[in-house]
């Protein structure tokens, strides 16, 4: 029998002449799911592996013939032939095709297409790199929009839908070993930006999951946050989910929120049940045993306040993400998310490279083999998206997760590949079948596969030369620790010493050692590990050594250097010999005036950025002596490069710099002093934060300049203004105490046992440098301070604000800097006098009066507006026309120049009220350049036909490249395209008029 000619119903859940399972008939009214078309017609078609797994699903005690191979709990299990389904079975096992109508493409695909019909735009997925600073990859589906639901930027559209790509690696530990971790995972999503709310997106979900995707209601479980009655009453009254299947949760689970403050609210969870038997007694929806949530629903509805209060938001946004792979998981019928035919032909690709069964392997062999399948798909879409491995941020994140995969590989036994050129590489070839099923996902992997390739084998044959060194020594090493702790009856562990071996020596990263050392039962001496590092970089600072200094361009410059010897807490001048010299990024030997530098001294009395304080400026000079010739060098910028190298950038001025010349460095003084004023009050700042607002205060930054200091610390609310004249009272009186700070150094271990408090970012040495006003503060800090608080003689906090979700920045003044501040702002206050004519006294409620004869001019400008658009509606009025057949309907669509919204509003009412009901109108503007305005207005007679503006104005305002909403009698739009105006006015008035023809 042909497949057109079988006219299977398009869900699954008819296959067997079923009704719907679809018990609630609430939902059942307000969801009348259209008739589908005949298979024939779709762009899909019905595999084996779907069939059996459907009819597995809806009728459990059919058992499909053929011999199919299914994975894995089932095995390679040979099923009996049943003879009421062999003619349809192998109909179907004729068809190739890798689609159906649960594969993940189709899954992806409908999901999208769904929402699309219901007014949403497509958009695509974005980068895995992600715009906001905040975070070093997508994590999550609504990352994209979060500008947008921050009120940071307008939305361009109402509703969107997208298949975003996700990267996940803070529980990396755990995939394979659940059914649902993973690493790389699409999450679907539809969002409203201040359109719909909370009816449509729950009615959508279960129309989603119960009648498109042919989930069996009984299944399904909700759960709302314990406060939201609405939402509750939503599920039950008009879904009409039972309400022993809905459950009320915490904040922690069902409340979310965008940081300490901002856009939060309550979220509800769809959760399928894999076991029904188990009853609706004491059930726990977060037994993953029995349950996997599959569609999370946030209604953004409030902003919360600083003083942690809720307020309603103006704009109520919607955010759902129902992850792809756990619904390819339910419908395809696996037991987990690894065995979808999103994942399972890669590690189908790796057993075969094993020469292993994956369906009869150990529970060890398939963990491996996951992690095969899932790091590759999140490797090949980084490097597609410009990630590449290194040691550092997101690079970081590609080298560990590729090294993570060779490892897993080599453990199960695949063989080297010597074809194609690869060297012994492997990672190519299953990365191939990764990039074959990205066409849907991404189609970009496919052109850059090359490169992808490449890298993979770069990077695999790279880290192979490591773990060949590493791997039998780590092995000898956990050997000897399990012997050694079974003689003693202790805990084996892996020493620092070894640890560190394995890490200098052979390149073996640390935290592959902790995994290995893991799988034996050996626990790692972390604590010895960092203790060997610090060593490590003691004797480098203290040895006579080759380095190689990568400058900021990439070039690099190979010598024998001495570590600088830094004298700047003692002297602001000293003299030194030039080692080294660079241009451009260059090494050269002398350099001459006009050009760029960077110096390298054996000695300087410079101070190099780092903690915060920014580098010294000054000179460095040269004598002219026999046959020689003086030179001047301006430093404008100091950095510290590989320990204590310190670089100084800067300008020859006058003559000829040349390596060997000895020169006499010279440190600006007052910029120095500015420094040190600035360095010392951010000790002082930090001490009376803590004293005034909370010891649980900590820094999260800082900038000590020459105009200025900066201090961002942790705090969740904002300080008032009574809070910050206590700070600069408290910190002023300190200044005015004169207190002697006291500098020394001492071992780490000692200064934290003192109550020193670490500088933020700083790494530190066995010694450290600890810096103390006594009785107030006391720091490791290698900056430079005043030897008296009174050297700082003033201090002004300039500006509060917060920075970042919990984190606040202070911005001061002192000193030198805080006379400038104050002279600067004199001379404006002068400024503002003369232009306003008034002593300085007088200056706010001049300003206040100058304010309110600006609002009272612009609402009589606003007036006129609106009678110039009322005069203009009069004016046309007489162009309206009737329509209809059982009424005659006035209709009115006309261009009124550039009459400005509020007024093309004003022109529309009056003009509804003129012609009288029954009557429509439609108006349209340009009134600024590349701005188009629209609005209609329908009498409650045309609204009673079913006719709405607020759904009539979109499509029109789409022609112009934007959008709007409004009630059904009156609705707004804008747009960007005022070109296209009159082809969108002619649209309404001919999709106007056939609707209203009809009526």
């Amino acid at each position: 029998m042909p497949m057109a000619a079988m006219k299977l119903p398009h869900s699954p859940r008819l296959i067997h002449g079923r009704q719907s399972l679809v018990p609630f008939t609430a939902f059942t009214m307000l969801f009348p799911k259209p008739p589908s078309p005949p298979l024939a017609k779709c762009s899909f078609s019905i595999s084996h592996a779907f069939l059996t797994r459907t009819l597995s699903l809806f009728s459990p005690g059919i058992l499909v013939c053929g011999n199919s191979s299914l994975r894995g709990a089932r095995g390679n299990q040979s099923r009996p032939k049943s003879a009421s389904v062999q003619p349809l079975t192998e109909e179907l096992m004729d068809d190739q095709s890798k689609d159906s109508l649960v594969s993940g493409d189709s899954i992806r695909q409908r999901f999208l297409d769904f929402y699309a019909s219901r007014g949403h735009r497509i958009l695509p997925s974005a980068s895995l790199v992600p715009d906001d600073p905040t975070v070093l990859l997508t994590i999550a589906g609504m990352l994209p929009f979060k500008p947008i639901f921050l009120g940071k930027i307008p939305r361009q559209v109402p509703r969107a839908t997208t298949a975003q790509r996700c990267i996940r690696t803070n529980d990396v530990e755990n995939v394979g070993r659940t059914a649902r971790h993973h690493t790389f995972f699409e999450m679907l999503g539809n969002f409203s930006f201040g359109d719909y709310f909370k009816k449509e997106a729950i009615q959508w979900s279960w129309e989603l999951s119960t009648m498109e995707f042919g989930l069996p209601p009984e299944r399904l479980w909700i759960s709302v946050y314990e406060d939201d009655d609405e939402a509750f009453g939503i599920w039950h009254n008009e879904v009409g989910v039972p309400v022993e299947h809905i459950k009320r949760m915490g904040e922690d689970d069902n409340f979310w929120m965008s940081g300490a403050t901002g856009p939060c609210g309550p979220c509800s969870e769809i959760y399928y049940d894999f076991h029904p038997e188990g009853g609706n007694a004491d059930v726990d929806l977060g037994d993953d045993t029995r349950f996997i949530e599959f569609y999370n629903l946030v209604f953004m509805e409030y902003n919360k306040k600083d003083d942690g209060t809720l307020e309603p938001l103006k704009q109520k946004n919607i955010d759902t993400g129902l992850g792809l792979e756990r619904m390819a998981r339910i419908l395809q019928m696996v037991s987990n998310n690894y065995e979808t035919d999103l994942i399972y032909p890669i590690i189908e690709k790796a057993s075969e490279l094993a020469n292993i069964s994956y369906a009869l392997a150990d529970e060890q062999t398939k963990l491996k083999l996951k992690v095969v399948g899932d790091h590759l798909r999140a490797v090949v879409y980084l490097i597609s998206d410009g990630v590449l491995p290194s040691n550092i941020g997101r690079g970081y994140v590609v080298r560990r997760l590729i090294r993570r995969v060779v490892r897993a590989g080599r453990s199960l036994g695949i063989k080297e590949e010597v074809r194609n050129n690869l060297e012994g590489a492997f990672l190519p070839i299953i990365a191939e079948k990764v990039i074959e099923l990205s066409t849907h996902i991404d189609s970009d992997v496919k052109i850059k596969a090359p490169r992808i390739l490449e890298e993979l084998k770069k990077e695999e044959l790279h880290f192979v030369q490591t773990l060949d060194r590493g791997e039998t020594l780590l092995e000898k090493m956990l050997a000897n620790a399990l012997s050694n702790a079974q003689k003693s009856g202790t805990v084996p562990c892996l020493s620092g010493k070894e640890t560190f071996l394995l890490y200098d020596t052979f390149g073996f990263p640390v935290e592959l050692t902790t995994e290995i050392a893991e799988e034996h039962g050996v626990t790692v001496d972390m604590n010895g590990f960092d203790i060997e590092m610090e060593n490590q970089r003691r004797l480098s600072r203290a040895a006579h050594t080759v380095v190689k200094l990568a400058v900021e361009d990439g070039a690099n410059l190979t010598e024998n250097i001495n570590e600088t010897e830094f004298v700047g807490y003692d002297s602001l001048s000293t003299r030194a010999v030039v080692e080294s010299l660079m241009v451009n990024g260059s090494p050269a030997i002398n350099v001459s005036q006009g050009n760029d530098v960077e110096v390298l001294l054996n000695r300087t009395p410079f101070y190099a950025e780092s903690g915060g304080q920014i580098g010294d400026h000054g000179f460095l000079y040269v004598n002219g002596g026999e046959n020689q010739q003086a030179a001047v060098v301006e430093i404008k910028d100091v950095q510290k490069y590989l320990g204590d190298i310190f670089v100084h950038k800067g300008t020859i001025k006058e003559g000829v710099l040349e390596v060997g010349r000895e020169v006499e460095a010279a440190v600006d003084a007052k910029l120095r002093q500015r420094a040190k004023v600035h360095h010392t009050a951010t000790h002082l700042l930090q001490a009376a934060l803590k004293k005034l607002i909370g010891q649980e205060i900590s820094q999260a930054g800082s900038l000590v300049a020459f105009d200025r200091l900066r201090f961002d610390f942790n705090y969740g609310h904002a300080l008032t203004d009574t809070q910050l004249e206590e700070i600069e009272r408290l910190i002023n009186g300190w200044i005015e105490a004169a207190m002697f700070l006291e500098t020394k150094v001492m071992p780490l271990k000692d200064a934290k046992e003192a109550g020193a408090i670490a500088m933020f970012g700083e790494k530190y040495g066995e010694q450290v440098r600890v810096v103390e006003v006594p009785g107030l503060s006391m720091e490791l800090c290698g900056g430079t301070h005043v030897s008296n608080t009174s050297e700082i003689r003033v201090f002004k906090i300039i500006s509060e604000q917060g920075i970042a979700s919990g984190i606040r920045r202070i911005e001061a003044v002192a000193g030198e800097a805080y006379i400038e501040y104050i002279n600067a702002r004199e001379s404006q206050m002068k400024n503002l006098c003369s232009m306003l004519k008034v002593k300085a006294e007088e200056v706010t409620t001049r300003v206040e009066k100058l304010v309110e004869e600006l609002r009272m001019s612009r609402n009589e400008v606003e007036n006129l507006r609106g009678k110039a658009a009322v005069y203009k509606a009069l004016m046309i009025a007489n162009k309206a026309f009737e329509v209809g057949t059982s009424q005659k309907i006035r209709v009115l669509v006309e261009y009124m120049d550039d009459v400005d919204a509020d007024s093309l509003k004003v022109a529309a009412e009056h003009l509804i009220d003129t012609l009288q009901d029954p009557a429509a109108v439609i108006l349209g503007s340009c009134p600024d350049e590349g701005k188009v305005s629209l609005a209609a207005a329908f009498t409650p007679a045309v609204v009673d036909l079913g006719i709405q503006a607020r759904k009539f104005i979109g499509p029109i305002a789409k022609l112009c490249g934007g959008g709007g909403g409004g009630r059904p009698n009156f609705a707004q739009a804008g747009g960007r395209k005022p070109e296209n105006l009159p082809t969108a006015l002619k649209k309404a008035r001919e999709d106007i008029v056939a609707i209203l023809s009809e009526k």
